[in-house]
């Protein structure tokens, strides 16, 4: 009977067309009221715990910092100054596409962020250059899906917020898996090119070493940003709050001396940054009632107990999670999806034996394939926008298959080898 109410309430209120964040709460409200004798106190109680947590106040500063690169044009002296590094390599312009994607998702926290920074960049650029146009949206939406990976990460903030998860191995959890899925994208892009070099023109033209390596130093104040924020939380030297609080006064400073930051572009990154982080709060909110409820009537234990009964191995129900993941991940944005399901979700792989900071990578990259599946697939809808509908959602999304299936790789890679997330945070905490 709980499950029922529970399944129906949500897909009531959901197709009511309100908010996912009043869905949810109104879910674990109605749960509260009836199943535990109207002890709807209890979520006042929830929601002030989780928003008064000191981690996730480094939320909307981190949405602030990408808002303020984004709208600077940093993201454009980044990607001149890395050009000219995969100039002759086969694939060209589509693997700095890729090395910039990386470099930006370390700063800015967010895929969607990163997608549209380097995409509004690299398309008129590419496309005047002849490059495959499919190529070009393909290599971008695979490559913008980094910016949840790559520390700093929105994922992992919230990750870490609302399962009480060290902020600092996430971020640090990260890396590894950041960069060999890169790798895997700028090798396919590599086969690619060489099988059919008219995906990406081959540049005859010669460029010294010591050119190279200029252009390469150039993007010194972003990686300057980059340790500030992430070596401080690995040092222990600030806490992510704080180091979020650095990044956005020195990505103030260095988009106003680097990019072209003016008080005007300043105010619309604090317009949209909390425009943002109040559409994530809401769901949020609305995540932690339901949250609270279902711990409450011990939802989560009865599945593990469902499970241990099942008689099935833990790899076989971490597939049928990665499974529902990719199923709802073609109709919820990434993050909401981590919010909502994590109530059940962490509880039942920690139950099974599998690491938290381990877990908290598995599900990014499992949100990541979200980001470019349809019809929600956000980053599709971001760079559908930037070609001017010239590339409709459609042709985007197929473009984008060979990188949704490089992500699914990489899961696999990951459950097998499950050390390249945690090597890192091993080896520095």
């Amino acid at each position: 009977m709980l499950w029922a109410n529970l399944i129906g309430i949500m897909v009531a209120t959901a197709s009511t067309g309100v908010a996912l964040g009043a869905a949810l709460g109104l879910t674990g409200l109605v749960l509260l009221q009836v199943y535990s004798n109207g002890a709807t106190s209890l979520a006042v109680d929830a929601i002030w715990s989780v928003f008064n947590s000191f981690t996730l106040s480094a939320v909307p500063l981190f949405i602030l910092l990408g808002e303020i690169l984004l709208r600077s044009g940093v993201s454009s002296r980044a990607y001149t100054a890395l050009a000219p590094v995969f100039r002759r390599v086969p694939g060209g312009l589509l693997h700095t596409n890729i090395a910039v994607c990386t470099l930006f998702g370390a700063v800015s926290g967010s895929s969607l962020s990163t997608a549209a920074a380097v995409g509004s960049v690299a398309y008129p650029e590419m496309t005047k250059r002849g490059y495959d146009k499919d190529m070009i949206v393909g290599s971008l939406a695979g490559g913008g899906t980094l910016g949840l990976l790559i520390p700093p990460s929105l994922s992992f903030l919230i990750f870490g917020a609302l399962t009480e998860t060290s902020i600092g191995r996430l971020f640090v959890a990260g890396i590894l898996p950041g960069l060999m899925i890169g790798a895997m994208f700028m090798a396919y892009i590599f086969v690619r090119s060489l099988r059919n070099p008219q995906l990406a023109p081959h540049d005859t033209s010669r460029q010294s070493l010591g050119a190279i390596i200029v252009g390469f130093g150039q993007v010194w104040p972003l990686l300057v940003l980059v340790l500030a924020v992430i070596g401080s939380i690995i040092g222990g030297i600030a806490t992510p709050t704080e180091a979020a609080g650095i990044g956005v006064v020195l990505a103030a400073i260095i988009s106003s001396i680097w990019g072209d930051l003016t008080l005007r572009k300043l105010l619309d990154a604090i317009f949209h940054s909390t425009l943002l982080f109040a559409a994530i709060g809401f769901v949020v909110l609305g995540a932690t009632i339901l949250a609270q409820s279902v711990s409450i009537l011990g939802v989560p234990q009865q599945i593990l107990n469902v499970v241990a009964d099942s008689g099935l191995d833990r790899y076989s129900i971490l597939l049928i999670v990665v499974l529902v993941y990719l199923i709802l991940g073609c109709f919820f944005d990434g993050l909401s999806l981590m919010i909502m399901t994590l109530p059940v979700v962490f509880p039942l792989l920690t139950g099974l034996g599998f690491d938290p900071i381990w877990i908290g990578v598995l599900i990014t990259i499992v949100i990541e394939i979200g980001q470019v599946t349809p019809p929600v697939g956000l980053n599709l809808s971001v760079l559908a926008s930037l070609t001017n509908n010239e590339i409709s959602l459609g042709r985007v999304a197929k473009a984008t298959v060979p990188y949704w299936g490089i992500h699914l790789f990489a899961v696999v890679v990951l459950t097998a080898f499950p050390i390249i997330a945690l090597f890192l945070p091993n080896l520095l905490f």
